[in-house]
């Protein structure tokens, strides 16, 4: 029943996913998120528009919007299944924190990126967050001796190795995001998470 209850608190990723499901469901009845100006037009990432433009919000707005179903269901699915884990981890403020900081800071390197090779990509979803919630947990798996709850080591580094060599492998995916949001992921976990201490019996 503990853990049961436990469970049940992880909130803040249910509501993340909601908003990503709400938001793309309301592009689809207005337009089509398969549509890359009717996407740019509503907040996707544009390194141009940010830079000449200033149109800053487009590092948050983009990690909330999904270009065509299938987009949306793979990455809602992964964040649906290690998310809570995470959450419950850190804690519902640290999660929220984490997350949008991973997602934003994937977004700022994706640019860089582009930007340096003279690219003119137009990018939105929230892999780039979600792979700091792969990388977060990877670190927080680590310091607890490769097992929290029901994740191991192990099949953190296949998710890693999987979603990496699909992307690399696929055209129009934003690797450097999914590599940068990884990275960030790792870093705010050694910053926020706290390995719970044992209770003596």
């Amino acid at each position: 029943m503990d853990e049961f209850s436990r469970r049940k608190k992880a909130y803040v990723n249910i509501c993340l996913i909601a908003l990503n499901v709400i938001y793309f469901l309301f592009l689809e009845m207005i337009g089509s998120t398969e549509d890359t100006r009717f996407m740019v037009s509503h907040g996707a990432m544009f390194a141009s528009l940010v830079i000449e433009r200033r149109e800053y919000y487009r590092l948050f707005t983009s990690v909330f919007m999904h270009f065509g179903i299938n987009h949306i269901m793979n990455n809602m699915l992964i964040l649906f299944i290690l998310g809570d884990n995470l959450e419950r981890a850190l804690g519902h403020i640290k999660y929220l924190v984490f997350y949008l900081i991973c997602g934003v800071g994937a977004n700022v390197v994706s640019m860089i990126v582009n930007l340096s090779r003279y690219r003119s990509v137009v990018s939105a979803g929230a892999s780039g967050a979600i792979f700091g919630v792969i990388g977060g947990l990877l670190y927080a798996v680590a310091v607890n001796r490769g097992q929290l709850e029901d994740l191991s080591t192990r099949q953190l580094v296949v998710v890693i190795l999987c979603s990496l060599y699909f992307g690399f492998t696929s055209t129009g995916v934003d690797n450097a995001a999914h590599v940068a949001g990884l990275i960030t992921g790792v870093i705010m976990g050694v910053i926020l998470y706290r390995r719970p201490r044992s209770r003596s019996i």
